[in-house]
């Protein structure tokens, strides 16, 4: 149960942390943001629990794939705003095209034999 403690309390400040630190600088924040602390933390807490190095490559393998179609939320989200579409509208439309794009890259990886 503290296991679960620490994970939750680890993920807790690092949220906390970037969005404190966009606040004094966007470019501060979105270099935060943007490093793969939450994959390193799980990749750790995966093998610390199971010592599985085969789980932590395929763990590894997955997120690489899953990146690719998160970007679309922040090519739509942007854009969005910047046409003058309001904040949580544009918030719901870019999550939607990419739950959409996570969607699509899931089948076509299927498709071709790659499995995630």
């Amino acid at each position: 149960m503290i296991e679960y403690a620490v994970k939750i309390a680890v993920t807790a400040v690092l949220v906390v942390a970037i969005s404190e630190a966009a606040k004094h600088s966007t470019l501060l924040g979105a270099l935060l943001a943007s490093l793969p602390l939450t994959s390193l933390i799980a990749i750790v807490w995966l093998y610390a629990e199971t010592r599985d190095a085969a789980r932590v490559a395929d763990l590894s393998s997955g997120i690489f794939w899953l990146v690719l179609p998160s970007l679309v939320l922040f090519i739509a989200l942007p854009a969005l705003l910047r046409h003058g579409v309001a904040f949580w509208p544009s918030l719901v439309i870019a999550a939607a095209l990419t739950a959409l794009s996570y969607v699509s890259l899931v089948a076509i990886l299927r498709r071709a034999g790659i499995s995630i």
